[in-house]
Parts: structure tokens; sequence; C-alpha cells
């Protein structure tokens, strides 16, 4: 390190990791990375080593992670509302903005549950989208 000069910041792409063994979230994150977020890479969980990304199987059976560029982690509806914070369409940034403010992050929580619990329920669907106890 050269001195006066302070150190680069270790920074990656943000990511969005997921249950790959659900179909329905496989379908959903795909969509919004083709509509919403083009470029920003969604990784199933299951080929992830999730120890490097500071996550553990179970949170990731539970909930979608977004990873920032610093490394910070953010699940479930804060996830979505900061992937589409990076968006560059105009609508989805401030859907990603507004998403974590009341009463709307209350509404959203609630859906986000729901729709968790009913995964295999949901169109493209299956009894692997089961959320496991791990």
């Amino acid at each position: 390190m050269t001195p006066g000069i302070p150190p680069t910041p270790v920074t990656q792409p943000p990511v969005l990791i997921y249950d790959g063994d659900c179909g329905f979230c496989t379908r959903a994150v795909l969509w919004l990375s083709e509509h919403a977020v083009p470029g920003v890479p969604v990784l199933p969980y299951q080929g992830e080593d999730l120890a490097a990304w500071g996550l553990s199987e179970r949170r990731c059976t539970h909930e979608v992670v977004h990873v920032d560029a610093a490394g910070r982690l953010r699940g479930g509806v804060q996830g979505f509302a900061a992937l589409l914070r990076g968006s560059p369409h105009l609508g989805w940034r401030a859907a990603g903005s507004l998403l974590p403010l009341p009463p709307l992050r209350w509404a959203a929580l609630g859906v986000y549950r729901l729709i968790a619990r009913n995964r295999h329920r949901m169109p493209g669907g299956t009894a692997a989208c089961a959320v496991r106890r791990v």
C-alpha cells in the first residue's frame, strides 16, 4: 500500500442467490433478471459456496438473498428491494425505493411469507418447491 492512498475496497457485481430446486423461484428470478434488472447474475444456492457468501443453507431455502457490491446481504423483501433499486428502469428503481417503507413494507412482508409458504402451489411450482426444514 502506498502511504497517503487508501486501499481499494474489494467489490463485486451485485448478485441474487435463490433456491434453484424451486421451479417457481427459478421462473420468478429469471423473469426479474430479464425484465427489471438485466445483467445482474442470479445464482442458485445449490451451486454456490455458501460459507464464502456468508450464507447458510437454511437461510437460502427460506428466502432469496441479494448480495450488493460491498458484500452486504439482504434477504426476502429487503433483498428484492435492493435488487430493484439497481435497475436501469426508473419504475423498477422507484418500486425498490418504496418497497421498504411502511405501510408498503408490511404488505410486502405478508405477501412474501404467503408466497414462500405456498411456492409449491404457485405456477411453475412442484413438490420440490416446498420449503424444507434444514
